[in-house]
């Protein structure tokens, strides 16, 4: 991948859908995903995200989300997911995830995802999967990824997942306060964090965690820029501005859209090529081998 040649790096975007029509999410939670985005349901398969990026000459960090333990749903296969983006390897990083719930499987499948199949990251929605980000039974795969040098890219805050659902599909949101990510910062120093997306109601304690742990970023997606709380983005113009990185939720969020209302965003000029595309070159380890 030539990162000199992009114009950013989204580290935020889902795939949906597979090559053989299953879906990552059904239908009742893909429906109520799109109304809380005020959108239609679209389901992009992987060569289709290569597509759309590519126009813009963009990357993308592209994954799904494993959650069949909590959901019964079954997941995307990780496997076929990297395979068709080492495909397009000028515009596609693959992440997988992995269900906690299957615990010393899952240890031993991250390893061999990273180490067959180049993926370099994995995504978590612990609201989604029902888990305490800081339970120590999920503390061994934790160190695998830290050993294996991939960051952990989690889902802080509200979700558009299960909302206006009748008691939100079960899903409990309490398990995505960015504070229970201080506790696997600070007990896996080497390991980099991501915390997806503006993390309301908490979103002064996720700009804390990122501000007191070197190891943590905030990735920028699932809201438009212009929604942003302001707390938020006077941290990304200040001591959080090699912490922020762009991402935009896609395809609930198509970056052009996210891209348009940032560009109307009051962040200092000197900080704009350090969201869109640098810091996440450093957080994502693109500049290694």
């Amino acid at each position: 991948m030539n990162v000199d040649a992009l114009t950013a790096i989204d580290v935020h975007v889902h795939v949906h859908a597979d090559q053989h029509g299953h879906l990552a999410l059904d239908p009742e939670l893909s429906g109520a995903a799109a109304k809380y985005f005020k959108g239609e349901p679209y389901d992009p398969t992987v060569p289709e995200i290569a597509e759309d990026y590519r126009r813009l000459n963009m990357a993308a960090v592209i994954f799904t989300v494993d959650a069949e333990a909590a959901t019964g749903q079954p997941a995307l296969s990780n496997t076929e997911i990297a395979d068709l983006a080492a495909q397009y390897p000028d515009v596609l990083i693959p992440f997988g995830s992995i269900d906690p719930a299957r615990g010393k499987a899952g240890v031993r499948a991250a390893r061999r995802l990273v180490e067959e199949k180049n993926v370099r990251g994995f995504k978590f929605h612990p609201s989604f999967q029902n888990f305490l980000p800081n339970d120590p039974a999920v503390y061994p795969l934790y160190a695998e990824l830290e050993a294996l040098g991939v960051p952990a890219l989690f889902h802080t805050g509200q979700t558009g997942i299960g909302a206006g659902l009748p008691g939100g599909r079960g899903i409990k949101l309490r398990y995505s306060d960015p504070m229970l990510l201080d506790d696997v910062a600070a007990d896996f120093p080497g390991l980099t964090i991501i915390m997806a997306h503006p993390s309301v109601p908490w979103q002064d304690a996720a700009i804390s965690v990122a501000t007191h742990k070197a190891n943590v970023y905030i990735d920028l997606s699932g809201w438009s820029p212009k929604y942003f709380p302001p707390q938020l983005v006077h941290a990304a113009n200040r001591q959080l501005k090699h912490q922020v990185l762009f991402g935009s939720d896609y395809p609930l969020i198509r970056p052009e859209r996210w891209v348009g209302d940032f560009e109307k965003l009051e962040i200092k000029d000197e900080v704009r090529p350090l969201i869109m595309k640098q810091n996440a070159i450093k957080a994502l380890g693109l500049g290694r081998a």
